[in-house]
């Protein structure tokens, strides 16, 4: 069984019930998740041993969060445990032309004040086939992008592929700051994982005929993005999830896989969303089980695609499926007619 770490904050998450407003809401549901955490839950739902590492505090919060994790069968041994509190972030879900809305709060959290002597990565490591992380976790502190650097350089001293999913997030940090520290981690970075923003926002590359917000991707831009993508940090493989928003509760998704100088891109699906959060998570998981396995290239985008399409209909941060439901609607068959 192939093992993968993944290291970064998994967060209290505090969300109204259904489509209510936060100035409607009397009570707000409680669950976990955050984007290295949900990747963890991917794989562990496909049979893959994965390993979550974080901080977290020793409270019950801090507990509940290492249960829900356990809950799926990953593995949470290497959770330093300490600091006073765990991040939050509060959802209200978009519907229609109301777009969702997060409020996170995080500052001072557990993995945020950590330091880097508090995680040995080599022992971390041992046994390890894969290691991912996100653009999330180094803009939460200068502490965490130091820990982040720490663990590419042990993975690359040890030959553990590297996996990266931009994930800017202008709430944490400035384009500048992200455009800096990322670019010192990328040189250890196989395989780097975007969508329609983030190669802009943290690189200043752009696609060319595409506009997000009126609903227009063009597939020639996305080749250049990838491509020089690859070229100027030396990627093997660059994925990108393409995107189109039509409204809140209504998309087309599909994604771009570039390897070799090939692109590959899956077919195209019309979602009807059930919660979105996490569904660039679940193309990440996607994406490392098909790699561990061998997949080819179109084989593997097709993957992890079809794996976020379905985490659309999820409710939560996790992607609950299994590898038999992603290969049924990668082969084809997206009916949704009763399985009796």
């Amino acid at each position: 069984m192939a093992k993968v770490v993944t290291f970064g904050e998994i967060m209290l998450r505090l969300a109204p019930e259904g489509y209510y407003r936060f100035v409607q809401a009397e009570s707000l549901g409680a669950t976990y998740g955050g984007g290295e955490a949900n990747v963890a839950v991917s794989l562990a739902n496909y049979g893959v041993d994965a390993s979550f590492v974080t901080k977290l505090p020793s409270h019950e919060i801090g507990q509940a969060a290492v249960n829900a994790l356990r809950r799926y069968g990953v593995d949470t041994s290497r959770i330093v445990r300490g600091g006073s509190r765990i991040g939050i972030y509060f959802l209200e879900k978009g519907a229609s032309q109301r777009p969702s809305k997060v409020i996170y709060d995080r500052a001072g959290s557990a993995i945020a004040t950590a330091s880097p002597e508090e995680f040995d990565w080599d022992a971390i490591f041992q046994g390890a086939d894969w290691f991912h992380f996100t653009g999330i976790s180094p803009a939460l502190s200068d502490n965490v992008a130091a820990i982040c650097l720490d663990a590419c350089r042990a993975a690359k001293k040890l030959g553990v592929p590297v996996s990266c999913d931009l994930n800017y997030r202008k709430n944490l940090w400035s384009r500048e700051k992200a455009g800096q520290v990322m670019a010192g981690l990328m040189e250890y970075v196989d395989v780097c994982i975007s969508n329609e923003e983030d190669a802009a926002d943290v690189f200043g590359i752009k696609a060319a005929g595409t506009d997000v917000t009126g609903g227009k991707l063009d597939h020639e831009g996305y080749r250049d993005v990838a491509r020089q993508l690859a070229e100027r940090f030396g990627f093997q493989k660059v994925a990108i999830t393409l995107r189109t928003s039509l409204s809140a509760n209504d998309n087309h998704w599909a994604g771009m896989l570039y390897e070799n100088g090939e692109s590959y891109f899956s077919k195209s699906y019309p979602i009807h969303i059930v919660d979105r959060v996490g569904g660039g998570d679940s193309f990440g998981g996607g994406l490392i089980y098909a790699a561990l396995n061998g997949y080819g290239p179109q084989e593997t985008i097709e993957f992890a695609v079809a794996a976020s399409c379905l985490k659309h209909t999820i409710e939560g941060d996790f992607n609950q499926v299994s590898v038999d439901e992603v290969k049924k609607l990668a082969g084809g068959d997206g009916s949704g007619r009763v399985q009796r």
